[in-house]
């Protein structure tokens, strides 16, 4: 069939992802290629010193999104949606959205940006014996109980910013496993909250004398190709306000972003990964069993069908590259030398490939924020060289890209070199990899592991949330979903590979022991500024 014919049968499927700076809808056919795409821009809010998207922008993002996915199918095929095969909503993990019995939200969405946790994570952390996030649900919860919001008391439904859309379009409680580990450790077991991590927190809130215990409040917990719902007429109304889309649509279990990621990369089987780098980076290996203690540095998450996952979570990327680039680009106009931006950064990125593998003894740290992971609350950006280094411009945008994914290397280092982990394949996406090979031999010295990037990659996590909502209606073989997306979705297509050189992943270590070695410079930064 043509695209025109798909949509116009209703076969299509709809994935729908909340990122944190762009709500993006993507349209695929049953052979699961994107056909048609809309999008919606949004900022979040500092709001009494927390961050927040209230519930009126994700409504009105999430129909403008819509809409303007409608424009572009009428603009491509002339014809409208009525109705779809499939559709998967995902979001942005963690956070805490609370609601009373009569589903009001009782404060303002708080999203996973949020560290005003820190005491509510340490303890948990110490009870459960396992780290527990600053930005977890969880964490969010305790720090209210602590600080004796007045709330909490009357909370009957705690939810991800993914399960609380699904909830409202669909009337089902629910979320997927992957995006349900982010609220409270799941176990790979059973695929469903941790029961003695459940039983602990219960025991300790329980001089509160609450009248809800955790299970009470939380969405029910599914595996991927579980089913999820259908929308409702209410839930059709929210989504398309024209009218013409239709009820009755099954709804795959809402995810998380870091699960559309593992999906949108096939990176779900045990013994892969991969690395999300862009604004903000994360790794994701799947793991054949648990590690052999809690760190710090380490998240543990699932996949969508519940395997283990650690995740290597960090706030900061590309953001400074970004920042130097539009420097040179200042530059250029003073010149008047006209370039496309994108030609600028290939231009820059491939000079960097010629760079020393070292960078000649120059660090960068691009933290506009905090790093947990290097153990710093707050960051400044900051280039550090001492007179005798070889500053040059191959250097400079090296240690820039270096910089990039220290951080990342750091947590990394601890799961191949202390707990020897073994990765078969990991997959690279996000704009780090734009220019070709270059991130990826970067990244591939950082963690001395080939990496792989694949066309797809670009379509990210509303794609991946689609793959998933196909999974629940198109696996006839009731395929496992790391057969399924190797089988029917990606049939093959493991990418391009680039492995790293032994030269590349000395210069790169050495590159970190100095970066180690410097990091009080950045923390006194911090300090004085």
């Amino acid at each position: 069939m043509t695209a025109k014919q798909v949509i116009e049968s209703g076969k299509a499927i709809l994935g729908i992802e909340f990122g944190s700076t762009r709500i993006k809808a993507v349209l695929i056919d049953p052979e699961n290629k994107p056909i048609a795409q809309g999008s919606h821009t949004w900022e979040n809010q500092l709001v009494d010193g927390l961050w927040t998207y209230s519930t009126e922008a994700i409504w009105y993002g999430l129909q403008d999104c819509y809409a303007d996915l409608r424009k572009n199918v009428m603009k491509q095929y002339d014809c409208e949606i009525e109705t779809l095969a499939a559709i998967g909503f995902s979001a942005m993990m963690h956070g805490y959205m609370a609601f009373n019995e009569k589903q009001e939200i009782l404060v303002p969405f708080r999203t996973w940006r949020n560290t005003n946790t820190g005491k509510a994570a340490a303890e948990l952390s110490e009870l459960f014996n396992y780290n527990i996030p600053l930005r977890w649900s969880i964490s969010h919860l305790y720090e209210a109980i602590l600080d004796n919001e007045e709330h909490v008391p009357t909370i009957k439904y705690l939810t991800t910013l993914a399960g609380y859309v699904h909830w409202q379009v669909t009337g089902q409680f629910v979320l997927g496993v992957g995006d349900a580990s982010g609220m409270i450790p799941v176990d790979p077991k059973t695929k469903t909250y941790d029961a003695e991590m459940v039983r602990k927190f219960d025991e300790l809130i329980a001089p509160k004398g609450f009248s809800w215990k955790l299970l009470d409040i939380l969405p029910k917990s599914l595996n991927a190709g579980e089913n999820a719902g259908f929308l409702t007429p209410e839930g059709a109304n929210k989504l398309d306000v024209s009218g013409h889309l239709k009820p009755g649509i099954p709804v795959c279990p809402p995810e998380g972003d870091a699960g559309t990621g593992m999906v949108a990369t096939n990176a779900v089987r045990q013994r892969t990964g991969n690395v999300s780098a862009g604004t903000s980076s994360f790794s994701m290996i799947v793991l054949e069993k648990e590690l052999s203690k809690p760190y710090e540095m380490i998240d543990m998450v699932t996949t969508p069908d519940g395997s283990l996952v650690a995740m290597v979570h960090c706030n900061n990327c590309t953001s400074d590259i970004n920042a130097w680039v539009n420097i040179f680009k200042e530059y250029q106009q003073l010149l008047g030398v006209k370039q496309e931006t994108s030609d600028l950064y290939g231009t820059l990125f491939n000079i960097a490939a010629k760079g020393d593998p070292d960078c000649g003894g120059i660090i960068s740290y691009n933290y506009f924020s905090g790093e947990p992971v290097a153990g710093l609350m707050d960051g400044r950006p900051l280039f550090v060289r001492s007179a005798t280094d070889k500053f040059n411009l191959a250097n400079f945008m090296r240690a820039h890209l270096y910089g990039a994914i220290g951080v990342l290397k750091l947590g990394n280092d601890i799961l191949f070199n202390e707990e020897h982990i073994r990765v078969d394949r990991i997959m690279g996406h996000g704009g780090y990899f734009t220019t070709p090979q270059v991130g990826q031999s970067m990244l591939a010295a950082a963690l001395n592991s080939p990496i792989s990037v694949m066309s797809t990659a670009g379509e990210g996590g509303a794609w991946g949330i689609a793959l998933l909502a196909a999974y629940v209606v198109n696996n006839h073989d009731n395929l496992s979903l790391a057969d399924y997306l190797d089988q029917v979705v990606f049939a093959g297509n493991t990418g391009v590979e680039v492995r790293p050189t032994a030269e590349d992943v000395a210069g790169f270590n050495k590159y970190i022991e100095n970066y180690k070695r410097c990091l009080p410079v950045e923390q006194k930064a911090t300090e004085c500024k």
